[in-house]
């Protein structure tokens, strides 16, 4: 009985030691930056893009002691820094923002876009875009179908877009009811809503910035250019419900040049993914007051994603043509 006893006591005793070992062993081998971590924001100051990344950099440098250092590097719709971002050091010290269409759609329609799918590291998502199509309420319009009602009657509405491809969707709408646009792209949600505020356009596209003004009501949403119905604006049709058959939607996105470290990525992606899921971080209401909450999307997932986000975008190129 007393060497039964003994014999279980050693193993009990080895066992510790083992769990012990291996607690010490994985502390150790956590990643953790050897210098100061750039974040070049692929939008300007000011926009859902550049707000999350600030936010999200403070509570790391809160949290982890990770040195974080935000820049702007704005410029077609996000190219501008990725095509910076790819040639960056691939050790985990230099990471992008953008949203998922830089990484798709935005880069096969930019002529030399300098870069590919394969030059980075895609780390994590935060959430997702709100995108609606937008107008002061003044106009009168409930739902973009009393838009459509009065384009048929000749009027030629200014639409402002963010992107190549909110052009081409309109196109599509334009081909689908037979009206006319007076299209104009403007790099980034803010200056949309500018537009939109001033009079300069009629409606245009916005991401989830849009969300505060339509909540005052002072703006409406007037359709979903998601898969779904928007949260704040239930009664508002998606395009796919009016005949137009594209998620135009997209993700906000941490990137990272291709090559760098396993360890690096999910030690990134995990960081990113407690400072956005945790309901008490800066970060985690501003994605949920803006954009309905966070939704991130990490490893082969994301990497899964993006691929799709790629076939999509031919498919929808090639109807262009």
């Amino acid at each position: 009985m007393f060497a039964l006893t003994n014999t279980t006591t050693r193993l009990a005793v080895a066992g510790l030691a083992a769990a012990a070992f291996m607690t010490t062993f994985t502390a150790q081998a956590e990643w953790k930056p050897k210098g100061p971590i750039s974040v070049v924001i692929g939008f300007a100051a000011g926009g859902g893009t550049d707000t999350q990344a600030r936010l999200i950099s403070a509570e790391l440098k809160k949290r982890k002691g990770w040195n974080m250092i935000p820049s702007n590097l704005s410029g077609r719709g996000g190219v501008v820094m990725a095509r910076k971002l790819k040639s960056m050091p691939n050790d985990g010290l230099s990471i992008g923002m953008a949203v998922t269409e830089v990484f798709g759609y935005n880069m096969l329609a930019s002529k030399k876009s300098g870069y590919k799918t394969s030059d980075f590291t895609y780390i994590a998502t935060t959430t997702s875009s709100q995108m609606g199509i937008v107008a002061n309420t003044s106009k009168g319009w409930k739902t973009f179908k009393d838009v459509i009602a009065a384009a048929k009657k000749g009027k030629v509405f200014k639409f402002a877009g963010m992107s190549a491809k909110h052009a081409d969707i309109n196109f599509l709408i334009e081909q689908k009811y037979g009206v006319k646009f007076n299209t104009v792209v403007l790099r980034g949600g803010r200056k949309v809503m500018n537009a939109i505020i001033a009079g300069d356009v009629d409606l245009g596209y916005g991401a989830g910035i849009q969300a505060k003004a339509v909540m005052s009501g002072k703006m409406v949403n007037l359709a979903s250019g998601l898969g779904e119905r928007l949260r704040i604006s239930p009664n508002a049709p998606t395009l796919v419900e009016m005949g137009i058959p594209y998620d135009i939607g997209a993700k906000f996105i941490f990137v990272a040049p291709a090559g760098i470290p396993a360890d690096a990525r999910k030690a990134l992606a995990d960081a990113i993914g407690e400072v956005i899921n945790d309901p008490s971080t800066k970060a985690s209401k501003f994605v949920s007051k803006r954009y309905g909450g966070p939704d991130v999307v990490t490893g082969k997932k994301l990497d899964a994603y993006i691929a799709n986000e790629i076939k999509a975008a031919k498919v929808l190129m090639k109807l262009m043509k």
